[in-house]
């Protein structure tokens, strides 16, 4: 059986399979670690529709000579996604009270939702609690929206343009000891969020890396292997929770400026110079843009 993906021949050797079914499968689990998902089959030249699935699974890998895999990458499908929920934000704060259910339904139902369900899940909820009145302004949850896209369509622009709030976070981080000393609590809390804050943002841009080429097996921050960092990092932030609970404020100072501070500085630079790698990208897909 001659397969390819995308049109380019695969190297892919059958095993075990016996049917198209074990074939696919097979591949859904490889393909889905990347975030990517299969958009079309086409076995001996012929397309799958939705109602052959069932028969053509069962078809013996014996009987197909030619299977054609079609494949979308998880940058193209969220924006494609992400855009969707731009329009319907525009269609909901131009209507009248009346017509804003319905169209918060069509796109409950929609293909795009289903997939920022599953694969953006903090943004689908962020636009259900929008679209029922219990949470952001449409015109907060667009801006939301607009930064999610920049980071999916060019990711290593927005790790560049972010590097001014990294280091400001970075200060505050390094300034908290003396803020919880001298009883500014409320700056306290502040910082915490905006560390928090730009922490999901950068593990988000790694998350698109990794999509499209980083590898966690080669891939270091300041010489260490990223999995020993997150390891590291999450202890840290563990131990600044605990502390923070026990009102700990000299551990929770601690942890702040040496421990938390110069880990998000590393980790952003070590994204920052892969993005800057000549290609660091296996793909660069036509993304749909918001107009």
């Amino acid at each position: 059986m001659n397969i390819s993906i995308n049109d380019k021949p695969a190297d892919i050797t059958l095993d075990t399979e016996k049917t198209l079914g074990d074939v696919i499968s097979g591949m859904e689990m490889w393909i889905s670690t990347t975030g990517n998902r299969i958009t079309g089959i086409s076995v001996n030249g012929q397309l799958l529709g939705d109602d052959d699935f069932s028969e053509a699974f069962a078809k013996s890998v014996k009987d197909i000579n030619k299977l054609d895999i079609s494949l979308c990458s998880y940058r193209e499908l969220a924006a494609e996604a992400l855009c969707a929920l731009s329009e319907t934000c525009g269609l909901y704060g131009a209507s009248s009270f009346d017509e804003r259910r319905q169209i918060a339904e069509d796109w409950e139902n929609s293909v795009a939702a289903r997939f920022l369900q599953t694969d953006i899940s903090d943004l689908y909820n962020l636009a259900g609690r929008s679209f029922a009145g219990e949470g952001l302004q449409v015109q907060d949850l667009l801006s939301i929206i607009e930064e999610r896209l920049r980071e999916i369509t060019g990711p290593g622009q927005e790790i560049n343009g972010c590097e001014a709030l990294v280091n400001s976070v970075i200060k505050r981080m390094e300034e908290l000891p003396l803020d919880i000393q001298t009883g500014k609590d409320q700056r306290a809390a502040e910082t915490i969020q905006h560390f928090s804050g730009v922490g999901e943002k950068l593990f988000r841009i790694f998350f698109i890396l990794k999509s499209e080429g980083l590898s966690l097996d080669t891939f270091t921050v300041d010489g260490l292997p990223v999995r020993a960092f997150m390891d590291e990092l999450n202890t840290a932030l563990s131990e600044l929770s605990t502390a923070y609970e026990n009102r700990d404020t000299v551990l929770v100072g601690d942890l702040s400026e040496y421990e938390l501070a110069p880990r998000l500085l590393k980790f952003f630079s070590a994204l920052k110079s892969f993005s800057q790698m000549p290609s660091p990208f296996v793909s660069a897909p036509d993304f749909p843009i918001i107009k």
